[in-house]
């Protein structure tokens, strides 16, 4: 398996997708997908770089209920992101601001903002507020849809720390919140290790499975997208929960309550003469 590096893939990826965002197709919907790692996918996408990704699957199951119009969906998920790192450092400004005919605007923050944002419990919420404005103001047609976090964090307390902060940032702007949250919990329950994928350092594997993992490396990590190793690697310490980011049946997970939750959205909206308030 031979694997692109991240920062190739996701500058191909910003490449892509501010063309694409920039162009308009008559009686399509343009859909921006803004979030931190867990939305871009980035080791995912240098395993596989054909995907299907995390906006690939979302177009893939509105297209499966039959009935709406053809969807573009963009992912402008960034690793390490946080909201007053998007609006304060430019980014917001050079690819978001200046986006033409978007319709619905995801927003999925948080992770990031409490390990990096000063008092985080009053100012995620702000941060949030600030940013559904600046959208409302360069995107008064779209609908703008707050998430909580999928299930990621191994403490169930922090996740609602977090996802508080998202419900109270929604109510003060009249938002209707995308919670995600209860879903992926479950999900997870179910299979605690099935939605993440495995990324290890190559220095603790044992050195004669070196050779079994040759094809697996990328930048001195094993990456395995699965269970495919854990019958050989699962007592080694951490194998299993070194990282929890999502994997291609995590994006699944996520794209599939994305379509659900979006769904009877447009086809309300479809008859409405006039956008619902958003």
């Amino acid at each position: 398996m031979r694997f692109l590096h991240p920062l190739v893939c996701c500058g191909l990826l910003a490449i892509v997708c501010a063309s694409s965002a920039r162009s308009e197709i008559d009686g399509e919907k343009q859909i921006i997908l803004l979030g931190d790692s867990t939305t871009i996918g980035s080791v995912p996408r240098a395993v596989r770089p054909a995907g299907p990704h995390l906006e690939d699957v979302i177009r893939a199951q509105l297209a499966a209920r039959g009935g709406l119009p053809p969807c573009k969906v963009i992912n402008l998920g960034m690793d390490g992101e946080y909201i007053q790192r998007l609006l304060d450092e430019g980014r917001y400004d050079k690819e978001i601001a200046s986006l033409k005919g978007i319709d619905y605007i995801f927003i999925r923050y948080g992770l990031n903002d409490m390990n990096k944002r000063e008092n985080y419990v009053a100012n995620f919420p702000k941060d949030l507020r600030e940013l559904i404005g600046r959208l409302r103001k360069d995107h008064p047609q779209a609908v703008i849809i707050p998430m909580t976090l999928i299930a990621y964090l191994p403490n169930d307390e922090l996740s609602e720390l977090i996802n508080d902060g998202v419900k109270h940032a929604a109510k003060e702007e009249n938002l209707a919140v995308f919670d995600i949250f209860p879903v992926s919990h479950a999900e997870r329950a179910k299979n605690p290790e099935m939605f993440h994928y495995r990324r290890y350092p190559l220095a603790n594997i044992p050195e004669e499975y070196r050779d079994l993992v040759k094809d697996f490396i990328l930048n001195d990590y094993v990456v395995v997208m699965d269970n495919e190793f854990d019958a050989t690697f699962a007592h080694l310490p951490n194998w299993l929960s070194s990282d929890y980011h999502p994997n291609f049946a995590g994006y699944q997970l996520i794209g599939r309550e994305t379509a659900n939750y979006l769904e009877p959205l447009m086809r309300s909206l479809a008859h409405h003469a006039t956008p619902i308030q958003h």
